[in-house]
């Protein structure tokens, strides 16, 4: 028997080719559903596609030549969050492309000068956006001001116009800044299931107008595992990057801007109820399960399996977050010590998992998996009872919060309640929630370390809780 030919090898080829392409066609018509996003990403164009040898994809620019200019477009908008397609920038400037400019938003709603945030009218008007930082300009201006062309920058970029002042603490970075961003731009996929599986690919960049590269990170080195375990493959690019594409006098325009600003939510009137910048986004179309995915990708390199967490149904697990060696906004120290005996006669009565914990004690792997674990989550506020975002909701998931009698702030409250989780705040033998919540308050000794908690009004609420949710349950 003759050796195969090399002719009737290529036809070999070809036919199991030929057989791999029926079967793929075959399996995406059974019956798998997919979100169509479509309609959502109109006019961007596809990635190119290489055969043999990678060669510099075709689509580096949008040429227009002789024709419009490509009109810019808003995908989703709130105040301080906003989804562009077809952003421009040129000189440092965000030009936003619109023969029908009527049809935006006032800018003061979408951008600021993003300088720091400060009280007082001057410091309002000061950080109101001019036309240094975004013009809306027609398709004819954009001709004569852009040319024939824009280099492009391609895929999907989340844009943060925000000053450092914010950004490198853990609550701020993750409660605020991502639980906006991801808030935003999860609108586009309004149906995203328990399992945190959706049809949005994940941001390519990371973009800071006003941070310098060194200032991002947190003293808790929080920061880093949460943008590099979300978005393991995001780039990021900082105010001199920013500066670079200034200076070279050339226009680039970004297929798809999810744009951030703080100062541009605080002018929104979601923002001036609770006070967090986050909860303008709240106001866009969104899944229950929005969080999930980002949730589940920051714990699940723990070692923990995301569907863990407070169901109705395993053994309740409380988590006393101390803060009684920090040497800042503490309990009275026989208070904590009765706290701790409470919690510790729920344990031994009703078997509950109970952890009295520093979190600066712990690896940001141990606080992850440990919240992922948590059913009720307990502590002072402060910093950190950021590790809240890592709880899995259901209708037992609860935090509760210490404050100095007659002392609140929205912080965690408000992220709770975002979450679909319940909050209780407390003034020592008396708590809150729900539509009973105070307005923000720091009366002398919010920030102090004599701030009173009544440890057997605690664990009896605890108790009622968990017995509330199983009832409900059954």
């Amino acid at each position: 028997m003759h050796p195969p030919t090399q002719r009737e090898l290529l036809l070999v080829a070809v036919l199991f080719i030929a057989l791999l392409t029926y079967s793929s066609t075959r399996i995406s018509h059974q019956g798998v559903s997919r979100i169509d996003l479509s309609s959502i990403w109109h006019d961007i164009p596809s990635p190119p596609k290489f055969s043999g040898i990678p060669t510099l994809p075709s689509d580096m620019r949008l040429s227009w030549g002789t024709s419009k200019v490509p009109r810019s477009r808003i995908i989703a908008h709130a105040p301080g969050w906003t989804i562009f397609d077809r952003m421009y920038i040129y000189n440092g400037t965000v030009y936003l492309v619109s023969d029908e400019p009527e049809t935006f938003p006032d800018r003061k709603y979408m951008t600021s000068a993003g300088i720091n945030i400060g009280n007082g009218p001057e410091m309002v008007a000061a950080r109101q956006p001019t036309d240094k930082d975004m013009r809306i300009i027609s398709t004819s201006a954009a001709k004569k001001l852009f040319g024939t062309g824009a280099n492009r920058v391609q895929g999907v970029t989340w844009l943060v116009n925000d000053p450092r002042q914010f950004i490198t603490h853990y609550y701020h970075w993750s409660a605020e800044l991502f639980f906006g961003l991801w808030r935003t731009y999860s609108a586009l996929d309004p149906f995203i299931p328990t399992s945190g599986k959706t049809a949005l690919p994940p941001p390519r960049r990371l973009l800071f107008t006003h941070l310098d590269a060194d200032h991002w990170r947190d003293y808790a080195a929080m920061n880093q595992w949460v943008l590099r375990t979300a978005f393991p493959s995001i780039s990021m690019e900082f105010s001199d990057d920013w500066k670079d594409r200034a200076a070279m006098g050339v226009p680039f325009v970004f297929d798809r801007v999810v744009f951030a600003d703080r100062a541009a939510a605080m002018s929104g009137e979601v923002f001036l109820r609770s006070q967090r910048s986050a909860s303008e986004a709240f106001t866009l179309p969104g899944s229950p399960n929005w969080w999930s995915t980002f949730r589940d990708n920051v714990i699940q390199p723990t070692g923990l399996n995301a569907s863990t967490g407070a169901g109705t149904r395993h053994n309740p697990v409380i988590t006393y977050i101390s803060r009684q060696d920090w040497g800042r906004r503490m309990l009275i120290q026989s208070d904590h010590e009765k706290l701790v005996e409470e919690l510790y006669k729920l344990r031994d009565q009703y078997g509950y998992e109970v952890n009295v914990v520093s979190m600066d004690q712990l690896s940001r792997a141990e606080q992850l998996q440990l919240a992922g674990r948590t059913t009720i989550m307990m502590g002072v506020h402060g910093n950190g009872l950021t590790a809240l975002l890592w709880m899995k909701p259901s209708p037992r998931s609860t935090v509760m919060e210490f404050f100095y009698p007659g002392g609140f702030a929205h912080d965690y409250e408000y992220t709770t309640r975002a979450l679909g989780m319940v909050h209780y705040g407390f003034w020592g033998d008396s708590f809150f929630t729900g539509g009973d919540t105070p307005p923000p308050a720091y009366p002398e000794g919010f920030q102090g370390n004599e701030i009173p908690i009544d440890g057997e009004v605690v664990a009896r609420q605890v108790h009622s809780r968990l017995s509330l949710a199983e009832e409900a349950d059954d």
